[in-house]
């Protein structure tokens, strides 16, 4: 798999950076989990700081396009984030998990 960062917006108001990307991939789509540790790779950064939000990949391609958020600190993405997209992108669930058998 292959991601080439496409564009590359800085949003300073929210701690993060929009980045616009293409993946090559030889097989079938790459996982959502896949695509945000090879993407946080790239952009040396961790993979709690990345939340990919879609890739769209076309009947019969082996290209697909996405979108993620990155953040600067695993806590800003926390804070501005919904809970499904951290769900998505398994951000926080050792953390999660823990208050919930505590406050149960």
């Amino acid at each position: 798999m292959d991601i080439e960062v496409v564009s590359d917006e800085e949003n300073p108001m929210l701690h993060r950076r929009d980045v616009r990307f293409q993946v090559t991939h030889d097989e079938a789509s790459p996982s959502r989990l896949s695509v945000r540790d090879s993407l946080a790779a790239k952009l040396n950064k961790d993979a709690e700081e990345v939340v990919v939000h879609s890739i769209d990949t076309k009947f019969g391609m082996r290209k697909s396009l996405g979108y993620a958020k990155v953040y600067d600190t695993p806590e800003a993405a926390a804070d501005v984030e919904q809970e499904y997209m951290l769900d998505r992108n398994k951000i926080g669930d050792e953390d999660g998990e823990a208050d919930e058998e505590v406050e149960a």
